[in-house]
């Protein structure tokens, strides 16, 4: 059994053949935690994971790309929905809501993005509070639900560690950082979650050093396609490359690496 720890079938990408994409991964004994960026993108995930008995889950959360976008300019995405990124308060009913339903495993993906940002330094200070407060209230949110999270962390792992206590589980999504910040990580009790940025940056001695019994699997589809896929998009299917390239670089068979990536999400994520 392989589980893809993080994708987002809930956006537009998949608009013309969801349910195909999903019989054929399902099919695959792949099963797969659809990630919201959004209200609208959550109450899709869903939406989603309401259709299928088992083997489809969802995960709520505000992207920090939304929680301070009022102070940057961001280009629209086609893949996600096709509108402007445009500033969106965290409302905590509204999202409550979402998260109590059952097929929903994770307050996520929630965290902090500093590739786009202000240029002019008293702008970038208001941009970073911002996103922490946002961050920080979702983190409120998973502690009173007894939720895990799933991290999105771009250019601010200090900040992300400086506020992160342990005091919850979680992973961190498409882990790549340095050892140095894995091991803060790790030492707090989260995981490290890895997709194809690993056939795009050199991530080889942290997978290397990781406990197996740490690491989670990925696509972050439609996006980061893995090279041996041979296609544009992205799919939950094509988290066997990830798996296949761990276990290279583990020395253990792609079975062992499946069977323990399965296992280590169906603990964090109660499965």
């Amino acid at each position: 059994m392989i589980i893809d720890t993080h994708a987002h079938l809930n956006f537009n990408a998949y608009n013309k053949d969801l349910a195909s994409v999903i019989s054929k991964t399902l099919s695959d004994d792949i099963w797969m935690i659809n990630v919201g960026s959004k209200y609208e993108t959550s109450k899709k995930a869903v939406e989603i994971a309401e259709k299928y008995n088992r083997g489809v889950y969802a995960a709520v959360g505000l992207h920090p790309i939304y929680s301070a976008s009022e102070f940057v300019k961001v280009r629209a995405d086609k893949e996600e929905g096709g509108f402007a990124i445009n500033q969106e308060d965290f409302d905590i009913n509204n999202y409550k809501e979402l998260a109590l339903n059952d097929k929903v495993v994770a307050i996520g993906e929630i965290g902090l993005d500093y590739y786009y940002r202000p240029k002019a330094n008293n702008k970038l200070e208001l941009f970073k509070n911002k996103q922490k407060e946002v961050f920080l209230k979702q983190l409120d949110l998973a502690k009173e639900l007894n939720l895990p999270v799933i991290l999105h962390s771009r250019m601010a792992h200090n900040d992300l560690i400086d506020i992160l206590d342990g005091s919850l589980k979680g992973v961190i999504h498409c882990f790549t950082g340095a050892w140095d910040d894995a091991e803060k990580y790790l030492n707090m009790g989260y995981y490290l979650g890895f997709n194809g940025i690993i056939f795009k940056l050199d991530l080889n001695e942290v997978i290397k050093k990781a406990p197996m019994d740490r690491i989670l699997v990925e696509t972050d589809c439609p996006y980061l396609t893995p090279y041996k896929a041979k296609a544009s998009r992205n799919e939950p299917l094509f988290v066997k490359y990830i798996i296949e390239r761990i276990a290279e670089l583990k020395g253990i068979s792609f079975k062992e690496t499946a069977d323990m990536t399965f296992e280590n999400a169906a603990k964090l994520f109660k499965l």
